[in-house]
């Protein structure tokens, strides 16, 4: 190779390099809370009324469960972490908005880690508040964020408060704890003091 084709080639790398760069300062990044996540509220269907003596039944013989039913099944001890829960709107698709899909966002929360090796996190789920899908019942899936980064991350246990800046997709995420609306490709990740309690603003379905 002459050193006028190798001078061609450093040439074109650089201005290859400089066009990604440009295309990515055009891409402005949007900062989300979490409220934003959901779309607007769908108006309810009108309820069909219910006859005066509509009701439970009352408690006898009838409905009681007899000795020979079936017990429930018992959950093994130290598997509860590896069980998904019941979130809420989880028996419908979830309602996302799609408008936010391939933006360039920031959004702060909650790490619940799904990948550990050592204390490095590779993936995790975003959530709005401490104790979300471990503590307490998961949130909605359009209040949980699949987060994937490949440098890792290294933690100091479960819930630190970090800022993710990725390319966010509307795609639903099945993890072993919960469902998630959405995914970040995550440009950066970082750990956070403390968290502005107006960012993780949520609302239920």
């Amino acid at each position: 190779m002459t050193a006028v084709s190798a001078a061609r080639i450093a040439l074109m790398f650089v201005a290859a390099l400089v066009l990604t760069l440009d295309v990515r300062a055009a891409d402005p990044l949007l900062e989300l809370k979490w409220v934003q996540l959901m779309p607007p509220r769908e108006a309810a269907p009108p309820k069909k009324p219910k006859p005066f003596f509509s009701g439970a039944l009352p408690r006898s013989a009838d409905t009681v469960a007899p000795e020979d039913a079936t017990p429930l099944p018992q959950i093994k001890e130290g598997t509860w972490m590896s069980m998904k829960r019941r979130q809420p709107g989880g028996h419908r698709p979830p309602r996302v908005v799609e408008a936010l899909n391939g933006k360039r966002v920031s959004i702060g929360g909650y790490i619940v880690p799904l990948d550990f090796d050592a204390t490095i996190v590779k993936e995790f789920l975003l959530v709005p508040y401490v104790g979300a899908c471990v503590h307490v019942p998961p949130p909605p899936v359009n209040q949980l964020v699949y987060v994937k980064t490949d440098k890792g991350l290294e933690i100091d246990g479960l819930f630190d408060p970090v800022t993710v800046v990725g390319t966010m997709k509307t795609e639903t995420a099945f993890t072993g704890l919960a469902d998630a609306g959405y995914s970040i490709d995550a440009e950066s990740v970082e750990i956070l003091t403390e968290i502005d309690a107006e960012s993780v603003e949520i609302r239920t379905e």
